[in-house]
């Protein structure tokens, strides 16, 4: 029997995205799937800021390296950690069908929270939203895997979360609050998870192919388009969201001003360049602020 092996960060999270891809190249292709745990820069150092690692990769290069060596055949991420360039040698083969897109709260509404209180995320762009609408919060650092976060709730406060990271997990029951995507713009790729696969890997790709989401990859394709012009990763306040019925949301922030720009990709627009084209608007409406 043919056998695919797929590579994923070993926390729970990464697991079951990993094994959901996992499930449906089986049902789809009869291949048997192996799976192989990588550690990650990101993984190993669970206490410097996100925006001070180097950006985007930080989570997917060893699970990359592990397909490009051959010790995997495909590299599975949540697609809001890949870079936007694609990496050398290697092509996304399917982005899964998006779960929810939006940020959550756990431990107190927006409308709960006291004058003052803190939220802990360690997300700029989260921060910058947040702080659009309450500018009375307080922020702190919040890093570690998903129990290791929900464990820092701070008193009378929230923490800010992936909705699609507590439903892949069982843990809905957990959220106060869901952000609607007019409030908190998600990061590029927000609830979606993409397989890549070796360059020219036949067998792979067309096992790939059969989970690969239409819709899904177009939205995400639009979005990635965005973040490649921007040339920004998670060191800027920056996201960018399509939803099912092709409304567009930007994001961007400078860290002291930001803008948001609504738009919309049509069933025959080349949606790449719609993506490009709300980048440098958004950059141009920045400039133009002051910022």
């Amino acid at each position: 029997m043919t056998v695919i092996r797929i590579a994923t960060r070993g926390s729970a999270q990464a697991r079951a995205q990993a094994e959901a891809v996992g499930a449906a190249v089986t049902a789809a292709s009869g291949a048997a799937v192996e799976y192989v745990l990588v550690e990650t820069q990101g993984d190993a150092n669970q206490s410097t800021p996100l925006h001070q690692m180097g950006g985007q990769g930080i989570f997917v290069k060893e699970v990359q390296r592990a397909v490009l060596d051959g010790r995997a055949d495909v590299a599975v991420h949540s697609a809001k950690d890949l870079p936007s360039g694609q990496a050398d040698g290697l092509v996304i083969g399917a982005f899964a069908q998006r779960r929810s897109p939006e940020d959550v709260l756990v431990g107190l509404t927006l409308a709960q929270l006291a004058q003052g209180a803190t939220v802990a995320t360690g997300s700029v762009r989260r921060r910058a939203q947040l702080a659009l609408v309450r500018p009375d919060l307080r922020f702190e650092e919040l890093r570690g895997n998903i129990q290791t976060r929900l464990s820092r709730v701070p008193d009378g406060g929230s923490i800010v979360m992936a909705r699609a990271a507590l439903e892949i997990l069982g843990l809905a029951d957990l959220i106060a609050e869901v952000l609607d995507v007019d409030t908190a713009v998600p990061m590029v790729g927000q609830g979606c998870v993409a397989a890549e696969a070796r360059t020219g890997d036949e067998r792979v790709l067309t096992a790939l192919a059969a989970v690969d989401h239409a819709p899904t990859r177009r939205a995400v394709e639009t979005e990635r388009a965005f973040l490649a012009e921007l040339g920004a990763g998670c060191s800027l306040p920056v996201g960018a969201h399509m939803s099912p019925d092709g409304v567009f949301r930007a994001f961007l922030s400078d860290g002291t001003d930001s803008v948001q720009v609504t738009g919309s990709v049509g069933s025959t627009d080349d949606h790449r360049i719609v993506g490009t084209a709300t980048a440098v608007e958004c950059r141009r409406l920045l400039a133009g602020s002051g910022g």
